[in-house]
C-alpha cells in the first residue's frame, strides 16, 4: 500500500487505515458470531421439561425383610370401599415407627375377637333363612380373615406370639365377645330364629370391636394399627346398620 505524504496529512493516514482495518475485523467477527447463533437456532429445540406432576417419583431402594417385617399391610380404602392387603415391600415404612402397650393390647384382643365373628359367620350357610344374613356372613369372611392374618403377623414380627395362647373370652375388657353358651345356642338354631339371634349377637360383637378401635385410636402409637382400627370402626358401624335393615327393611 502506498501512502501519500504531505505536510499536513502524512501523520493521520496510517491511523485512519488502522481504524478501518479494526472496523473490518469487528464486522467479520460479528458476522461469525451471528452465524454461530443462527446455527444453534436451526437445531431442534430441546424437549421441555415435564411438569412436576408427571415426573416419576424416585423408587425407594428395597429394604431387607428384617427391617420391614413379613406381615401384610392393610391400606384402608375410602369410605364405603374395601381395604387393600399389600405386601410389606410395596410400602415404605414410616420413619420412627413405634408401638406401645395400647397397640399390643388391641392386636392381641382383636385376633380372637375377629375369630369369633368368623366362627359365627361359618354357621350361616347351613342355618340362615335370609339371603341378607348370608350376604352379611360373606362380607365378614372377606374382610376379617385378611385382618386376622395381618394382626397375627404384626405380633409375630415383634416376638409377641405368646399373647395369643389363651381363648378369646379369657381376655378382660374384650368388648362384645359372646359366651360359649350363646354360641352353642346359636349353633342349635335355624331359620328365622337363627337370623334374629345371629344379627343381635353379631351387632353387639361389632359394637365391641368399635369400642376397642376407639381405645387404640385414643392411646396407641403404631400408625399401621391406627389405620386398621379406623377401618374396622367404620366398616363395622356400616355393617351394624346393614344388619338392622336385614331384620327390619322398613328401617332404611
Amino acid at each position: 500500500m502506498v501512502l501519500a505524504r504531505s505536510a499536513t496529512g502524512g501523520s493521520r493516514r496510517p491511523a485512519i487505515v488502522f481504524l478501518a482495518l479494526v472496523e473490518t475485523a469487528a464486522v467479520l467477527l460479528a458476522l461469525g458470531i451471528a452465524g454461530i447463533a443462527t446455527g444453534r437456532d436451526d437445531r431442534p429445540a430441546a424437549p421441555a421439561a415435564a411438569p412436576a406432576s408427571e415426573t416419576p417419583a424416585s423408587t425407594p431402594s428395597a429394604l431387607p425383610t428384617s427391617a420391614i417385617g413379613t406381615a401384610p399391610v392393610i391400606q384402608p380404602g375410602r369410605p364405603g370401599e374395601p381395604a387393600q392387603v399389600l405386601r410389606p415391600d410395596q410400602l415404605t415404612p414410616p420413619p420412627g415407627a413405634r408401638h406401645n402397650a395400647a397397640d399390643i393390647r388391641f392386636v392381641s384382643m382383636m385376633v380372637p375377637h375377629h375369630e369369633q365373628a368368623l366362627q359365627m359367620a361359618a354357621l350361616v350357610p347351613d342355618r340362615a333363612g335370609s339371603t341378607g344374613v348370608i350376604a352379611v356372613a360373606d362380607r365378614i369372611r372377606a374382610a376379617q380373615q385378611p385382618e386376622v392374618e395381618v394382626l397375627r403377623g404384626w405380633l409375630r414380627d415383634r416376638g409377641l406370639d405368646s399373647l395369643l395362647g389363651g381363648t378369646g373370652h379369657d381376655h378382660p375388657g374384650m368388648h362384645g365377645m359372646q359366651s360359649p353358651e350363646a354360641i352353642t345356642t346359636l349353633t342349635a338354631t335355624t331359620g328365622t330364629d337363627f337370623d334374629r339371634m345371629f344379627v343381635e349377637m353379631l351387632s353387639a360383637h361389632h359394637q365391641g370391636a368399635i369400642a376397642m378401635a376407639q381405645e387404640v385410636l385414643a392411646n396407641g402409637l403404631d400408625q399401621q394399627i391406627r389405620e386398621l382400627a379406623r377401618n374396622i370402626a367404620f366398616e363395622q358401624a356400616v355393617e351394624v346398620n346393614r344388619m338392622r335393615e336385614v331384620l327390619d327393611p322398613q328401617s332404611k
